[in-house]
């Protein structure tokens, strides 16, 4: 009898254990480890992303002359909304809309958040893009393609009184995503193509160029929950405009619960041609069900 009664205490510590080895293996899954931008959705699942971009800029070099100038600042709100359609796991189909927000004249970087329409800024909706992407290759889940095609919203780059808010240019993008996880866990390796091509029959200084922009991500999960990363992103402009940048970069990400997780990153351009010389502040909030 205490024989039967030991064999049945050993098997119940046993189920526990297993038990809870299996949820803390699941926990170790977050989805910030999980689902990098290279990972498709399950059907029917949603990923629904607000990024907010504060870029600032002092400087500039243009013409091979880099010199200061009056604060520019310029603020893109994005929300993107994706979800998985298809059997096989292997195709999304989302939509992603921008609203911006610009200053000149030296006004300070926060002057953006008073969504000012007048002579030093200029503020509104200014493009909307279907998008699509795919896992072109069954057996490498973590290589993927998004395709976007990004329609602007407004007219004049610039109103009245030669305040910028977006490029009137349409743009097809084309952004190629593949990671890798090392053995250990603790640390992945993230990159990325982008590719576009601007056209259209408004005037746009965009007109008739392609940008290919590659970038580097390398992060570090110092828990299951959280993970700081260092980057690297380059984008050379070809065509009849030419410009090219280069930006370094740091930041980190954070489960807050099973649904969302929060990013935040900082950019700094270190060279350019043709462009502004500033830095950017990024905050997202991404949700994911």
């Amino acid at each position: 009898m205490n024989k039967t009664i030991s064999k049945l205490v050993f098997a119940a510590i046993l189920i526990i254990s297993l038990q809870s080895f299996a949820q803390e293996d699941d926990d170790a899954k977050s989805n910030i480890q999980t689902y990098t931008p290279s990972k498709l959705l399950n059907k029917g699942q949603w990923d629904i992303k607000f990024f907010n971009n504060l870029y600032t800029e002092t400087k500039g070099k243009f013409e091979g002359v880099k010199k200061d100038k009056p604060r520019e600042n310029y603020f893109t709100s994005t929300i993107e909304v994706f979800t998985g359609v298809s059997d096989n796991n292997r195709i999304n189909v989302g939509a992603i809309l921008e609203y911006r927000s610009n200053t000149i004249n030296g006004r300070s970087a926060l002057a953006v958040f008073d969504l000012g329409n007048d002579v030093n800024s200029r503020k509104g909706l200014s493009s909307f893009a279907p998008a699509i992407k795919i896992q072109p290759i069954e057996n490498i889940g973590n290589f993927s393609i998004q395709s976007a095609f990004h329609i602007p919203l407004f007219e004049g780059e610039k109103n009245t009184d030669g305040v910028f808010l977006d490029q009137t240019a349409y743009t097809f993008q084309n952004r190629f995503f593949y990671d890798y996880t090392l053995p250990s866990g603790d640390w992945q390796l993230f990159t990325e193509l982008n590719t576009e091509y601007h056209f259209g029959e408004e005037a746009s200084f965009a007109n008739n160029t392609f940008v290919l922009a590659p970038g580097i991500f390398m992060s570090y999960f110092p828990s299951d929950k959280s993970t700081v990363l260092g980057f690297v992103q380059h984008s050379q402009r070809f065509g009849d405009f030419t410009q090219d940048f280069t930006a370094l970069g740091f930041g980190g990400k954070y489960q807050l619960n099973e649904v969302l997780n929060l990013e935040v990153l900082y950019s700094k351009f270190v060279r350019g041609e043709n462009t502004g010389l500033g830095q950017s502040f990024n905050i997202g909030l991404r949700a994911l069900f």
